[in-house]
């Protein structure tokens, strides 16, 4: 993975500390937003990844490209394949139990991916230093084991939820965050 300084951790990050409710190996992961295109059922075109943590560490999903994903005729658009590994990552920092928000996305395309294609994609966290959370991801094509079509690596933020009730719609992440507490 070629990645810049932004997005390794610095000497003194620290792993991530199991936090209370942290989903239990092998529990599927629910969608942040039922709308999101990376994860949300009930976006038309999204990718709907459907994700688990198989370690209560790490995260792996599935994600099908399909005609609406493509950029050159047939073949998945660097962007929707940018937003999977996005998505992956932003889903294993859902572990940690705080929000967080995508700071940088670095992306190394490695192999063409076809439409109809099952990418199988694993995220894991470095470390952390402060409100910063360096992360890293992986897409294999065909199956957990098959070829390295793209790899990610990405600095991670923590806010509060206040910044997504300042930016976002506060009515919506209220009924759809019944976890977090957002004062307006």
């Amino acid at each position: 993975m070629t990645r810049s300084s932004l997005t390794t951790p610095p000497p003194g990050a620290v792993p991530p500390v199991t936090q209370p409710g942290t989903p239990a190996p092998g529990t599927a992961l629910d969608s942040h937003y039922s709308q999101c295109f990376g994860c949300g059922a009930g976006h038309p075109t999204g990718l709907h990844l459907k994700a688990a943590t198989p370690d209560g560490a790490t995260v792996e999903a599935e994600f099908t490209v399909g005609e609406a994903h493509q950029g050159a005729p047939r073949l998945a658009h660097g962007g929707v394949l940018a937003a999977a590994m996005d998505e992956v990552i932003g889903m294993s920092v859902y572990l940690f139990r705080k929000p967080y928000v995508t700071g940088r996305l670095e992306t190394d395309y490695l192999l063409p991916v076809p439409v109809g294609t099952t990418l199988h994609l694993r995220a894991w966290c470095n470390g952390i230093m402060g409100r910063k959370a360096y992360l890293e991801a992986e897409g294999r094509i065909g199956a957990p084991d098959g070829p390295v079509a793209v790899r990610a690596a990405a600095l991670f933020v923590e806010v509060n939820m206040e910044h997504f009730a300042k930016h976002g719609d506060v009515a919506t992440i209220a009924a759809e965050h019944h976890d977090y507490e957002v004062n307006p």
